[in-house]
């Protein structure tokens, strides 16, 4: 890559950053090296940050500098189009694995071995209040802080004799790809620098601190700077090709409660709607459903006379900024979790003059009201069911969300025969959990009789805390009852844990096989680490017996339940006395 420089310009508010870069030459024939900057605009830049690449085309390879260039290309073209709800090392690993594959095959294409598309990259991404560092190779990540110079990034290679290494890793060097990733926070006034070996390996890091702080203190561009740096190496008998990077931070989003609540509550709370209000177009027919968090209303598109579903928030919570913040984030997650097993949320016909959002309406009823009126339920019809609940749950995994409230009255089982997960004020979004805001975030959601127990006691949820909500959903559809009873409700600290007795399901419903019954046992564990590893096993042993499982036996009852079981015999006993007794008096 030829001689290049920017700047851009920090954004107004919020993260503020100026970068600038430049590459030479130098005493090569050609420039293997690449690198790229993208500040985005809003809301890209709060949702995906700004990134900055460096790349460095293995000159033993036979093409180092297509492969240098797909680096950097690929990278800031695919990350910023990853979900906005992945976090920046998902978004990262997915975008460089599939790139990793291609410069590989590509590679093999070539008839030596190890002359293909290999290339080191560092990128670094701020977002928000974070540095996030992503690093495979020997080009490396600095930081300079209050003066001094920090490397970030270890180099992957072997030194072999004096002047001269050989990488151990790096972008198209084997099929499989093992990156660094480092999390940092950031403080403004800080400064990064990314390089390639032909800068940082002949100007001595103290020398670059020196630099690098004379050259900001005088009020330089950056691109200047990274042009002396270049020619500085140059000058110090650099071989290579000659690119450098600087980034400074010159302010983070930083704005205070009461500015986030006046930015949260731009439109006014809605009043409470009678039967019959007309709202932006929308005539209210019923109330659905309230509780002290919101409300439903079913509504009535007045243009095109669609019935929809008219979601509210509860005057409750006026004056609470973490409960805005996540009512005005669930018709986003909505949107981004989108599938044929979530509900879909609706664009309002005009725009909003109050706080709400719009679901599709959906004939059916809820999965409570299924339950209470079939269970015991027909276990073929339950698992088909099941199977839905999961395809919806995959669509909210897939996007590094988690749902954290799958409930009975949060399933919608629709007259099409479809299954619709509703509800999206308890999820987690990865991504967004990443963005740093001055309010304390709800830690514990979800409702109790079928929140993971792990969940309940604040450490935190994953994966297997909705394998958890989902086995407790198919034993209740099975049984009409809990595994635990009332203990899970109960459940404050370690200590109830010792409480939680599984009741077998067949107990309930005694056409459940002993298998079945296993495998749900086991994906409602309270240990998170004894259910499975994937949902999808889960499911598998449901409609599959596990040989495991099938040399199973029910234990006795004396074994299972010894109270219960030598309560019955003093019963039996009881009435025995009682009837010859009854003899005797005769």
């Amino acid at each position: 890559m030829a001689a290049a420089e920017t700047t851009l310009l920090p954004q107004t508010g919020g993260l503020g950053i100026r970068a600038g870069q430049a590459s030479q030459t130098g005493a090569r024939e050609a420039n293997e090296d690449c690198m790229g900057l993208r500040i985005p605009e809003e809301p890209l830049l709060t949702l995906k940050g700004a990134a900055a690449v460096i790349a460095d085309g293995v000159s033993s390879a036979e093409a180092g500098r297509e492969a240098s260039e797909s680096c950097v290309q690929s990278f800031l073209s695919d990350y910023f189009s990853t979900p906005d709800s992945w976090t920046v090392r998902t978004s990262a690993q997915k975008v460089l694995t599939a790139l990793n594959r291609w410069l590989y095959s590509q590679g093999q294409h070539l008839l030596e071995a190890h002359r293909g598309y290999v290339s080191t990259l560092s990128i670094l991404v701020l977002k928000s209040r974070t540095a996030h560092l992503v690093h495979v190779g020997d080009t490396r990540i600095y930081r300079v802080r209050d003066g001094r110079l920090e490397q970030l990034t270890r180099d992957h290679a072997t030194q072999l004799r004096e002047g001269a290494a050989m990488l151990t890793r790096a972008m198209g060097m084997d099929v499989k790809l093992e990156l660094d990733y480092r999390a940092l926070d950031l403080a403004p006034g800080d400064v990064f620098f990314l390089s390639t070996d032909g800068v940082h390996d002949y100007v001595p890091s103290d020398l670059l601190a020196v630099r690098i702080g004379s050259g900001l203190l005088a009020g330089r561009a950056l691109e200047s700077i990274c042009r002396d740096l270049c020619a500085l190496a140059a000058s110090r008998n650099s071989p290579d090709n000659l690119t450098c990077q600087l980034l400074v931070v010159d302010s983070l989003p930083g704005e205070d409660a009461d500015e986030l609540h006046r930015r949260l509550t731009q439109l006014p709370f809605p009043p409470p709607l009678d039967a019959g209000t007309v709202m932006d177009g929308y005539r209210v027919e019923a109330e659905i459903h309230a509780s002290a968090r919101s409300q439903l209303y079913r509504v009535t598109e007045l243009a095109s006379g669609a019935t929809r579903v008219m979601k509210t928030p509860s005057l409750n919570f006026e004056d609470d900024p973490a409960y805005l913040e996540r009512f005005v984030m669930e018709p986003w997650i909505a949107r981004r979790v989108a599938g044929p097993n979530v509900v879909p949320v609706v664009d309002p016909a005009s725009p909003p003059t109050t706080l709400y959002y719009l679901m599709e309406w959906v004939e059916g009823e809820t999965l409570a009201a299924w339950i209470q009126r079939e269970s015991p339920g027909d276990i073929a019809s339950a698992l088909a069911w099941v199977d839905q609940l999961a395809t919806g749950l995959r669509c909210f995994h897939r996007r590094e969300t988690l749902h954290q409230d799958l409930k009975p009255d949060n399933v919608l089982l629709g007259a099409d025969g479809v299954a619709r997960i509703v509800d999206f004020g308890s999820c987690y979004v990865a991504g967004v959990h990443e963005i740093a805001v001055p309010l304390e975030r709800d830690g514990i959601l979800g409702t109790a009789p079928y929140t993971a127990p792990e969940l309940r006691l604040g450490r935190g949820a994953g994966l297997r805390s909705e394998q958890f909500s989902l086995g407790i959903l198919v034993y209740e559809m099975l049984t009409g009852a809990h595994p635990y009873g009332e203990a899970l409700s109960d459940l404050h600290s370690t200590r109830g844990l010792d409480r939680l007795r599984y009741q077998p399901s067949y107990h309930h419903h005694p056409m459940i096989p002993v298998w079945m019954d296993a495998a749900i046992r086991r994906a409602v564990q309270p240990d998170p680490a004894k259910r499975y590893d994937e949902i999808s096993e889960f499911l598998y042993d449901l409609h599959h017996p596990n040989p495991v499982y099938l040399n199973e036996t029910p234990r006795p009852l004396i074994e299972r339940e010894p109270v219960r079981f030598w309560k019955g015999v003093a019963g039996l006993l009881a009435a025995a006395l009682a009837v010859a007794i009854g003899f005797l008096v005769r």
